[in-house]
C-alpha cells in the first residue's frame, strides 16, 4: 500500500486525472470549481472499463481525498455530494458516476453508496477507493513515471525486483524523504525528452534549484520502467570503468560533475580524456545524467572539449528557478511544510503567508525543506516582515544556525567539509583531523554523537557503491559554512592543518583570485600550504607509486594554474625550480595535460622566464608541424604564450611544411585507429583543427580548397569504415512523452493549494 493520505488534494486530484488518461484511456474535459455543482472533472463518450462492459454517456469524476491514514469512506462523507447529483441529473449533465477516493471503501458501503446514487438518478456509479488505486501504481510503471511522489511513498520491494530492489534501497537511502516531496515540474519534463532523445542531459542551474532532484527522479524511473543498473558516480574514470558493454541499460548518475561547490579543473580534463569512450557507451543504449552548478559550468566550459562532445550544447537542461511557474512553487511548499517535521502549531500560523513565500523572487526548493524544519526556524517570528527576510537572506540565516550550533556539532560540520563533503562512516580519523577537532573543543565520541543528532537537518547518512559516508543535507551548507570560515583565522589555521590535502587542492584558494565559493587564505598560511603540497604523491587513490606521483602533480599542476596568486608562485617556484623546465615541455595532448594550463598561468603572471617561454613555443611547432597534435592551430590561450613575431612565423610554417603533407597526417590517424574506436571519433580531434586551419587561411582560397579536400576524404573514410562495423540490436529505452494533460491551477478550482496543510 502507498501512503497516499500524505499527498495532500491537490496531488491527489493530479493523480486521479493521470489515472483517467492512463488507465480509464480517457482525456478529462477539466477539473472544475469544487463549490460548481459537484464535480471535479467530467468527460462524455463511450468508456469500456473491462471486456464486454461499456458505459457511454455524459461521465462526472469526484475526488474524494482523506489526510486521515486508514479512513474508511461512508455514507455520511457522501451526503452533499449525492444531493449535487440529483441536480446534475435533473440538468441532464451526468448519466455515469465515477468517484475516486484514498479512502478505503467495504463491499457492503458500496454497495450503500450505488444504491443512493442511483436513487436520485444516476444510471452507472463505479467507486475507485485507495487498495485499487494502489493497485494500479504497482501494476503500471508509466504511471509511477508521471507521479514520481510515488517511488517516496510506499515499499518498492512491491514494484521492482530483488536485483533492482537492492539498487534502489541505496538510492533511496538518503532520497527517500525528498523524492515523497517531489513535483513534477517543466524542468524534469525536459530533462527526460533530452535523455530520450540522446541518452545524456546535463542538468544546469544555481544552488538549490533541484537538479539533484530531477537527477534521482530519472534514476529511479531508470531503474523502475527498464530494470536498470543504476550508478551514480562523482568522477569520469569511474563512470568508464564501471560501464559495462554487456549491459545495454545502464544508468549513470554523475552529481555536480565539474565540482562541489567550486570549479575543480581535473575534473574537466578527466572529461575531455573520457569523452570519446562516453560516445561509446551512449552508442550502446548507456544513460548518463550529469548536474553542475550554473557559475562552475560557466568556468569549466573554457576548458571542456565542446566540439569533441557535441551534446554538452545539444542536451542541456537549464534550470532557472525562475521557470518555476507559480503552482509548481506551491505545491513544492506544501509538500515540504506538510511532509515536514514542525508541528501543527507552526503549520496553523504559517499558513496565511505561505502564498507570498512561494511568491518571492528569491524562493528555491531549498527555502522550502528549511522552512519545513525547525532546526532552520528556531526563533524566527512568523511575521510577514520576518518571514520575508527569512527567504530574502537565506545565507544568512543559515550561518547563524550553524554559528549557534554546540562545539562537538560544529566540530562534525568541520569534518565533513575538511572531507570535501564525503566523510566516511564508521568515522576515522587521520592524526592531524583528531587534532583539528580537539581545537575545537571537541572529540571523535562527541563528533560521532552530533551526526547523528543532525542526521536529516544539516548531514545525511548516505551510502553510495556500498560506502556509507555522511554528507551535507544540501551543498548549501558547505558553502554557509565556508563563509564561517573565512570570518576567523583561527578557523582557518585548524582547517589547513586537517584536512586532507587532495580535498583542500579542491576547496581553498591561496589569494584571492576570484573564484566563487572559495575559502580564501591569506599570505601568513602559505607556507603551511606549501609544506602540505609535498603530501600529494602519497595518494592512495591508486596502488602504483608511479601513478600517484603522476596523479599528485597533475594535481598540483591544476591547483597552482587555477587557485594561486602570483606571490604564492614565487614561492613555490622558489622552492621547486625544477617545475619550470616541466612545464616549457608539455607532453602530447595538448587539450589535456596540466603542464599546459601551468604554463600559460606562469606567462600571464610575468613567470615564465623567456628561454621557458621558447621552449614552450617550439615544443608546440614541433607537435603541429609533424601532424602529432594540433590542438596548437585552434586554441587561442596557447597562441596567447606567443610573440607576434613567432605567431606570424609558425604561420608561415604551417602553409610550407604541413599544407603539403595534410594527407599524409590524415592516413597516419587514420591508421592509428584502434579497433574499439569508432572512426569518427578518431578522426573529430583532427577535423576540428582541419577546420580550425581553414579559418586560419581564409584568405587563400588554394590552401583552403586543400584543406576541404582532406576534410572530405576523412570524411569518407569514416563513412566506409563506419559501414564495416558490425550493426548493433539495441532495445530501445525510453521514458516516452511526460506531458501532463491540462490542469486548472487550484486559484481556478476555488480552492488553495495550501487549503490542507495544516490538517
Amino acid at each position: 500500500m502507498y501512503d497516499l493520505h500524505i499527498l495532500g488534494w491537490h496531488s491527489f486530484q493530479q493523480l486521479c486525472l493521470t489515472i483517467t488518461r492512463e488507465i480509464f484511456g480517457q482525456s478529462v474535459e477539466s477539473f472544475l470549481d469544487s463549490s460548481d455543482a459537484g464535480k471535479d472533472g467530467a468527460f462524455a463518450g463511450t468508456w469500456v472499463p473491462s471486456k464486454g462492459e461499456a458505459l457511454s454517456g455524459r461521465f462526472v469524476i469526484q475526488c474524494k481525498f482523506t489526510s486521515k491514514r486508514d479512513k474508511s469512506l461512508s455514507q455520511s462523507d457522501l451526503t452533499d455530494d449525492v444531493q449535487k447529483a440529483r441536480r446534475l441529473v435533473q440538468n441532464g449533465r451526468c448519466d455515469c458516476y465515477i468517484l475516486m477516493t484514498n479512502a478505503g471503501l467495504s463491499g457492503s458501503t458500496a454497495e450503500e453508496l450505488e444504491t443512493l446514487f442511483k436513487d436520485v438518478g444516476v444510471k452507472q456509479f463505479r467507486p475507485f477507493a485507495s487498495t485499487w488505486i494502489c493497485d494500479q501504481i504497482r501494476e503500471n510503471k508509466r504511471l509511477r513515471m508521471l507521479v514520481p511522489r510515488i517511488y517516496g511513498l510506499g515499499d518498492l520491494s512491491q514494484i521492482l525486483d530483488e536485483r533492482a530492489y537492492t539498487q534502489a534501497k541505496t538510492l533511496l537511502a538518503s532520497l527517500r524523504e525528498d523524492l515523497s516531496k517531489v513535483v513534477l515540474t517543466n524542468a524534469y519534463r525536459k530533462a527526460a525528452e533530452a535523455l530520450d532523445q540522446h541518452g545524456f542531459v546535463l542538468l544546469i542551474g544555481e544552488p538549490a534549484a533541484g537538479k539533484t532532484t530531477i537527477a534521482s527522479m530519472l534514476s529511479m524511473g531508470a531503474l523502475d520502467q527498464w530494470g536498470a543498473s543504476t550508478l551514480k558516480l562523482d568522477a569520469s574514470e569511474k563512470v568508464v570503468e564501471r560501464w559495462n558493454p554487456d549491459e545495454p541499460s545502464q544508468f549513470f548518475w554523475i552529481d555536480d560533475a565539474f565540482g562541489v561547490t567550486q570549479y575543480e579543473s581535473f575534473l574537466v580534463h578527466g572529461w575531455n580524456h573520457a569523452f570519446p569512450m562516453i560516445k561509446t557507451m551512449l552508442r550502446k543504449s548507456a544513460k548518463i545524467v550529469m548536474t553542475s552548478r550554473d557559475y562552475i559550468y560557466k568556468r569549466a566550459r573554457n576548458d571542456l572539449k565542446e566540439g569533441a562532445f557535441p551534446l554538452l550544447r545539444e542536451s542541456q537542461v537549464v534550470i532557472d528557478v525562475h521557470d518555476l511557474s507559480s503552482e509548481e512553487k506551491q505545491q513544492i511548499l506544501y509538500n515540504h511544510i506538510k511532509l515536514g517535521k514542525q508541528d501543527k502549531e507552526f503549520r496553523v500560523a504559517i499558513k496565511p503567508h505561505l502564498p507570498a513565500i512561494a511568491s518571492h523572487p528569491r524562493f528555491v526548493p531549498e527555502t522550502a525543506r528549511r522552512l519545513a524544519d525547525p532546526l532552520f526556524t528556531a526563533g524566527l517570528i512568523l511575521h510577514r516582515y520576518y518571514l520575508n527576510d527569512f527567504v530574502e537572506k537565506q545565507e544568512q540565516f543559515l550561518q547563524e544556525v550553524l554559528r549557534g550550533l554546540d562545539e562537538h556539532s560544529k566540530a562534525a560540520l568541520a569534518l565533513i567539509y575538511m572531507r570535501n563533503d564525503s566523510l566516511e562512516s564508521p568515522v576515522d580519523l587521520e592524526p592531524s583531523e583528531r587534532e583539528a577537532i580537539e581545537r575545537l573543543g571537541s572529540s571523535l565520541g562527541g563528533c560521532i554523537a552530533a551526526l547523528q543528532s543532525l542526521d536529516g537537518s544539516l548531514v545525511q547518512h548516505t551510502l553510495t557503491e556500498q560506502t556509507a559516508t555522511w554528507r551535507f543535507k544540501h551543498p548549501t551548507v558547505g558553502d554557509a559554512y565556508a563563509g564561517i570560515l573565512l570570518q576567523s583565522p583561527e578557523l582557518l589555521g585548524i582547517y589547513v592543518h586537517g584536512s586532507p590535502i587532495d580535498k583542500l587542492m579542491g576547496q581553498v584558494t591561496c589569494g584571492d583570485v576570484g573564484l566563487e565559493r572559495a575559502v580564501v587564505l591569506p599570505k601568513g598560511l602559505f607556507q603551511l600550504v606549501l609544506r602540505r603540497l609535498n603530501e600529494v604523491s602519497s595518494t592512495t587513490l591508486y596502488k602504483s607509486p608511479a601513478l600517484a606521483r603522476w596523479y599528485g602533480q597533475g594535481r598540483i599542476d591544476g591547483f597552482l594554474a587555477s587557485r594561486c596568486s602570483k606571490e604564492f608562485l614565487l614561492q613555490y617556484i622558489e622552492q621547486h625550480p625544477d617545475v619550470l623546465d616541466r612545464v616549457s615541455e608539455p607532453g602530447l595532448f595538448l587539450n589535456s595535460v596540466s603542464e599546459v594550463d601551468l604554463a600559460i598561468r606562469l606567462h600571464e603572471l610575468g613567470l615564465l622566464p623567456e628561454n621557458c617561454r621558447q621552449r614552450f613555443v617550439t615544443t608546440v611547432i614541433s607537435y603541429a608541424i609533424g601532424g602529432e597534435d594540433l590542438y596548437g592551430l585552434e586554441s587561442l590561450r596557447i597562441q596567447s604564450v606567443f610573440s607576434p613575431v613567432e605567431l606570424s612565423a609558425f604561420r608561415d610554417r604551417v602553409r610550407a611544411e604541413l599544407i603539403p603533407n595534410l594527407a599524409d597526417v590524415r592516413h597516419t590517424w587514420q591508421s592509428n585507429r584502434s579497433s574499439d574506436q569508432r572512426p569518427d571519433e578518431q578522426m573529430d580531434p583532427l577535423l576540428e583543427s582541419f577546420s580550425a586551419m581553414k579559418q586560419e587561411f581564409a584568405d587563400d582560397p588554394e590552401i583552403v580548397s586543400k584543406i576541404e579536400r582532406e576534410i572530405q576524404f576523412a570524411q569518407a573514410w569514416i563513412a566506409e569504415t563506419t559501414e564495416d562495423e558490425p550493426k548493433e540490436d539495441r532495445p530501445a529505452r525510453t521514458f516516452g512523452d511526460v506531458d501532463s494533460p491540462d490542469n486548472p491551477s487550484p486559484q481556478e478550482q476555488g480552492r488553495g493549494i495550501f487549503d490542507d496543510v495544516d490538517e
